[in-house]
């Protein structure tokens, strides 16, 4: 199995180790890929586009011709993908009130960016996720909020009952957290378990 962490920009490093660890503690002998330009996206299973600037994400994903390239194997069903806090953003279909942002619109969803304030407004809570059974300490950074979900696309954790923190749809995965700041492996698992199906 090989994962590639998109590695333009974001918590790129903590996505490595995370999904390191999480090999480890399943036994697999993966391969993580840094995803630099369109030809890596040939060799992986699975990508993670990392939390970070969605705008800067989006505009060198763009440039460099990656965004074709994941487009054409998502289109074929041989890629899944995990976007976390801005690489969330990057999977939605509609961002809220927002049009200077491209994205792949892979996932039946519209998102607000910032939704949660900015960087002071930061904070840890622990989810519940559809099918864990112990809640997951999710840390939000100038986090984004999945507004409202359709078609496929199914919410996987809500707080305050009706905020929509992360949704599943087929092979993608958004997560409005940033998962690789903790010890806790269970989403990456969950991903590498999409990507095995």
């Amino acid at each position: 199995m090989k994962i590639g962490v998109l590695a333009i920009q974001g918590a790129i490093s903590e996505h490595y180790s995370m999904i390191k660890k999480t090999f480890s503690e399943l036994g697999i002998n993966g391969e993580i890929i840094l995803v630099k330009n369109k030809n890596d996206i040939k060799e992986i299973d699975g990508l993670i586009i990392p939390g970070g600037e969605s705008t800067t994400i989006s505009r060198l994903m763009f440039k460099t011709g990656i965004h074709e390239k994941v487009l054409e194997r998502v289109e074929n069903k041989d890629l899944s993908i995990m976007g976390t806090c801005a690489g969330s953003v990057l999977l939605a279909k509609k961002i809220k009130n927002q049009q200077n942002v491209k994205t792949l619109q892979l996932m039946d969803m519209e998102i607000e960016r910032n939704a949660f304030g900015r960087q002071r407004e930061s904070f840890e809570i622990d989810v519940d996720i559809n099918g864990f059974d112990s809640p997951f300490h999710a840390v939000f950074i100038r986090a984004p909020i999945i507004r409202k979900t359709w078609g496929d696309c199914k919410p996987l954790s809500k707080i305050n009952r009706d905020t929509i923190v992360a949704a599943h749809q087929d092979n993608l995965v958004a997560l409005a957290f940033h998962p690789e700041l903790t010890n806790d492996t269970r989403m990456h698992k969950y991903f590498l378990k999409i990507i095995k199906k």
